[in-house]
């Protein structure tokens, strides 16, 4: 038993959970603000009457779904500014140090 949490203290197993909680968490919030928020924004602004997501042009028997992948690509930029610039403000980038950098410095 000791050695697992030695094992789990060396590499941050527990940094790693809160982690990835944290980012369900906000993953959540993201994707709410896009749905319930930008996506109705989008739709009046293109014109759009419903969801923005369902929003599609037709090219012969096939739809083009171009509303889901937009809504999805935003999703995506806002989720990634969100961890980019809170690693950035939180100063989170310059704690994850390999053991030969510790050493060395």
């Amino acid at each position: 038993m000791k050695g697992f949490f030695q094992f789990v203290r060396e590499q941050g197993i527990v940094g790693l959970a809160v982690g990835f909680l944290l980012g369900g968490a906000i993953k959540q919030l993201v994707s709410s603000l896009i749905t319930d928020i930008i996506n109705p924004v989008l739709s009046i602004f293109l014109g759009l009457t419903g969801n923005f997501k369902d929003a599609y042009f037709q090219v012969g028997p096939a739809k083009i779904l171009y509303g889901n992948f937009l809504s999805t690509l935003i999703d995506f930029l806002v989720v990634a500014a969100v961890v980019y610039f809170g690693v950035k403000s939180l100063g989170l980038d310059k704690l994850d140090q390999t053991k030969d950098k510790k050493s060395k410095h």
